[in-house]
């Protein structure tokens, strides 16, 4: 049977970990780009998405909203696919860790310093905080690639952890958080852009950026 999904997604927002999934998994999807941030800019989209954050992710009519859950779910529920660490693999305790550290660990500090920095008002921008916040993602990131192992997040292969975590590392880039990404971290995310399945998902959602 022929999924149905459907992503409604922003460019380079969180959604973007779905849409390379997708794309990875080679399944058919319908996309729905929109501008950012959709919850004021896209008149009803909480009544398809009550939270109004992207993504918002319809699986045969089911939706979900988690950017690192939603590519496990598709791995595991249109596999078997070497994208996910079963729970036999000795590194699943691993893989799960990494696939959630990507957004609540890392993400998280970095949205705090791009409202404070870009997406509030002048008057309502706090750069104290954002610096912290900056300073807080660098921390956090330069212990993740110490849990690291080779080339990969874990098992010495690409999962979805390494989309996770590489969206991480994209994230921090694309806000000017350069100075707190590590060149080893640097290099894993250029290795992981190079990937088909990540060119055709940038592809996918035309041009655009997160602050825009």
């Amino acid at each position: 049977m022929t999924p149905q999904i459907k992503l409604y997604h922003c460019a380079d927002a969180r959604s973007f970990r779905v849409l390379w999934a997708l794309e990875e998994l080679s399944l058919p999807y319908a996309l729905e780009v929109m501008p950012f941030p959709p919850r004021f800019r896209v008149a009803g989209y909480k009544d398809l998405n009550p939270l109004g954050t992207v993504p918002a992710c319809f699986i045969n009519g089911s939706l979900m909203t988690e950017s690192a859950a939603i590519p496990h779910v598709l791995a595991t529920k249109f596999g078997p696919s070497e994208l996910a660490v079963t729970p036999d693999e000795p590194a699943y305790p691993a893989y799960m860790n990494f696939l959630f550290m990507g957004e609540a660990t890392l993400t998280f500090p970095q949205t705090i310093h791009l409202r404070y920095t870009r997406l509030e008002p002048p008057e309502r921008r706090v750069p104290q905080a954002a610096e912290d916040y900056a300073a807080w993602f660098g921390s956090r990131l330069r212990n993740a690639e110490a849990m690291m192992a080779g080339d990969y997040a874990c098992v010495g292969r690409f999962t979805m952890a390494d989309i996770s975590v590489g969206y991480a590392v994209m994230l921090a880039q694309s806000i000017g958080l350069d100075e707190q990404v590590t060149p080893e971290m640097t290099d894993y995310f250029e290795r992981l852009s190079q990937r088909e399945a990540f060119q055709r998902a940038k592809a996918a959602q035309g041009s655009g950026a997160i602050a825009s």
